[in-house]
């Protein structure tokens, strides 16, 4: 993959990311112990917008899927649980990093309990 390409996403991965992320929404955010208009507020959508996501009737956009992404993988709460779902993009930071994986070191190590 040449270096412009690998900036590119087409609509078909950016949608599969999308639907592993979907049908977890109410067990991560239950474990994260944050409430929808919380969580609506602090990735830049209406409650209803979130709450209609999260039911299944509204398709997330890419900049959400993004922002949900990033708020669960640095929770100290569900951290694990999107490495183990595979949720988090770990083929998208191998692409993004000329084929290697950054996606196993912890730079958010402070926020997970060793042990």
């Amino acid at each position: 993959m040449d270096s412009t390409t690998k900036w590119l996403l087409t609509d078909e991965e950016k949608d599969k990311f999308i639907a592993t992320l979907t049908p977890n929404l109410t067990v991560l955010r239950a474990r994260a112990e944050i409430s929808q208009e919380e969580l609506a507020n602090l990735i830049g959508v209406s409650r209803q917008t979130y709450s209609a996501i999260e039911r299944k009737v509204r398709k997330m956009a890419w900049s959400t899927y993004l922002s949900l992404v990033l708020f669960y993988d640095h929770n100290q709460k569900t951290h694990k649980i999107i490495r183990q779902l595979s949720i988090f993009p770990k083929e998208l930071v191998i692409r993004f990093n000329d084929g290697v994986d950054y996606s196993n070191f912890e730079t958010s190590s402070f926020l997970v309990k060793k042990g």
